[in-house]
């Protein structure tokens, strides 16, 4: 199943900090951008799921959803040793 990093900021937290004020529920990090790694059928299922546990009425903004690709060094960890695919020359 493909694995997308999703940056998202709450727009509530940063309108409080540009006001002087702290979000009553909400740390002021959340003015910035978070990152999370979801496992999705696409980018869809990867916006819902995201959705679902930090919704747009709560204040939070969907910044990027970027499809990640399998490193080798993941192959390798799953694969096991003397089954990796790179190269070592």
């Amino acid at each position: 199943m493909p694995k997308y990093e999703i940056a998202i900021y709450s727009k509530q937290v940063r309108e409080k900090i540009e006001n002087g004020e702290h979000h009553a529920r909400f740390t002021d990090d959340w003015a910035d951008f978070h990152y999370f790694e979801i496992s999705a059928l696409n980018e869809d299922g990867a916006r819902a799921l995201i959705k679902e546990r930090h919704p747009s009425d709560q204040g939070f903004v969907i910044d990027s959803v970027v499809e990640m690709k399998e490193s080798n060094f993941e192959k390798c960890f799953v694969l096991g040793p003397g089954i990796c695919p790179v190269s070592n020359s």
